[in-house]
C-alpha cells in the first residue's frame, strides 16, 4: 500500500505497517558511542536516525540514504538488528548497524531544519531514548545483544 504526503510516499505494508528503516550509527567496532540526532518535532530531544522507506527501495539503501540526510553521516552498513514493530503508532522499522567512517560539516537536514548530531554513550542514549522515544530504546539493547565477540588475545 502506498500513500502519498508532501515531498515523500509513504509505504506500508500488507498489515498497515508504515515501512521504515534506521542505522544505530557506531564511532568504532568495540560500539560503546551511538550517534542521535535531535528529534525534528521537539529540538531538545534526540532519536535515532531513520525514517520511511521508498517505493522500490530496499530497507538497507533507505537506512543509509536517511541516515545521510539526518545525520550527515557516511558509513559501512554492518549487521541487520531486526523489524522492531511499534504497534501504537503502526510503524515497522527495519535496524542496521553502521560503522560512521565520515561526517560532514553540513547536510542537508542541517541546513533546512537546525538538526544536531551528537554521539552518546550507550547508557546515555538509552537515557535519552527513554525518555523520548522508549520504543527506540530497543534498537540499542540488541545491539548490546548481538554484539560480535571481540578476538581473544593469549599473551
Amino acid at each position: 500500500m502506498v500513500k502519498e504526503k508532501p515531498n515523500s510516499i509513504r509505504m506500508y505494508d500488507e498489515e498497515g505497517f508504515r515501512r521504515r528503516a534506521a542505522c544505530i550509527c557506531v564511532r568504532s567496532e568495540d560500539e560503546t558511542e551511538i550517534l542521535l540526532v535531535n528529534s525534528s518535532r521537539c529540538p531538545e530531544k534526540w532519536v535515532v536516525p531513520g525514517g520511511g522507506i521508498e517505493p522500490d527501495e530496499e530497507s538497507n539503501v533507505a537506512a543509509t540514504r536517511e541516515v545521510l540526510e539526518e545525520a550527515g553521516v557516511i558509513g559501512k552498513l554492518g549487521r541487520y538488528l531486526g523489524v522492531f514493530y511499534n504497534h501504537e503508532r503502526r510503524y515497522r522499522t527495519e535496524v542496521y548497524v553502521m560503522m560512521v567512517t565520515d561526517e560532514l560539516e553540513e547536510w542537508e537536514e542541517s541546513k533546512s531544519m537546525g538538526r544536531t548530531r551528537r554521539w552518546f554513550t550507550v547508557d546515555e542514549a538509552l537515557k535519552q531514548l527513554g525518555r523520548f522515544k522508549p520504543m527506540q530504546s530497543f534498537y540499542i539493547h540488541q545491539l548490546r545483544a548481538t554484539k560480535p565477540e571481540q578476538d581473544l588475545k593469549i599473551s
